[in-house]
């Protein structure tokens, strides 16, 4: 049986799930899960007790949540694709310390912004919150501009992971409303839009957005959370 992801909307870190996915070829299902409004379901409950995504169904029945561990396992399946790297390799290294900036560093950065969202308009915390997650990011994408500087990817010379993850991740200066990056960091703006017109990234959105989508990967289908019961493993 196919793999199974469980992604997040709206505009979740899941997104960079679903473009390696796509990347990869390899066939596999998804599962939609509203963020704002989480399924009372014992079958997410099971595949991710803490009730976050992404979350991938294995097709043995175990279960992987995070998404530096589900972008590792999706890059180790074909290692043909170059999406990752054999361990115990320079390349592999290189790849682990990208995504794991970009899974603690970039995107805790900003946690702040999230939770000023959910504040009400008049709160004075808002503001606070929202400066407190400009600073943090804008060291993040400055450091992200110098990569791409020097690099085609943000791995060597050619796409990876690492570069799925960060495409989900870097729209959310501009969707908290904290960054222009177009005109506050040009060069990793560019390597964004070049990412952007990716068969896999217009994929992702499409799903995201609920819709027609036309995979150029392996995607067969969503699949209802109940049914995936029997699937996993005791």
């Amino acid at each position: 049986m196919e793999p199974v992801l469980f992604y997040g909307v709206p505009h979740g870190c899941s997104f960079g799930s679903i473009v390696a996915l796509e990347w990869l070829g390899h066939p596999y299902r998804l599962v939609r899960i509203d963020m704002l409004s989480k399924p009372q379901s014992k079958v997410f409950g099971a595949v991710s007790p803490l009730g976050a995504t992404p979350a991938l169904l294995l097709e043995n029945g175990d279960t992987l949540t995070e998404s530096l561990a589900i972008l590792h396992n999706i890059a180790k399946r074909d290692l043909s694709r170059k999406l990752g790297f054999a361990q115990e390799t320079h390349a592999f290294d290189r790849l682990n310390r990208m995504l794991s900036f970009l899974h603690t560093d970039f995107h805790s950065a900003f946690a702040p912004a999230w939770s000023a969202y959910k504040l009400a308009e008049n709160d004075p915390r808002r503001d606070i919150l929202r400066d407190l997650a400009r600073e943090k990011a804008a060291r993040c994408y400055s450091h992200l501009q110098d990569v791409v500087s020097h690099t085609e990817w943000l791995v060597g010379d050619t796409k990876t992971v690492a570069d799925a993850y960060f495409v989900g991740i870097a729209r959310w200066g501009e969707d908290l409303g904290l960054f222009d990056l177009e005109s506050e960091y040009p060069r990793l703006h560019a390597f964004q839009q070049k990412l952007e017109a990716d068969k896999g990234v217009i994929f992702a959105h499409a799903i995201e957005d609920g819709k027609p989508a036309e995979s150029s990967g392996g995607f067969r289908g969503h699949v209802e959370i109940e049914s995936l019961g029997t699937r996993l493993a005791a």
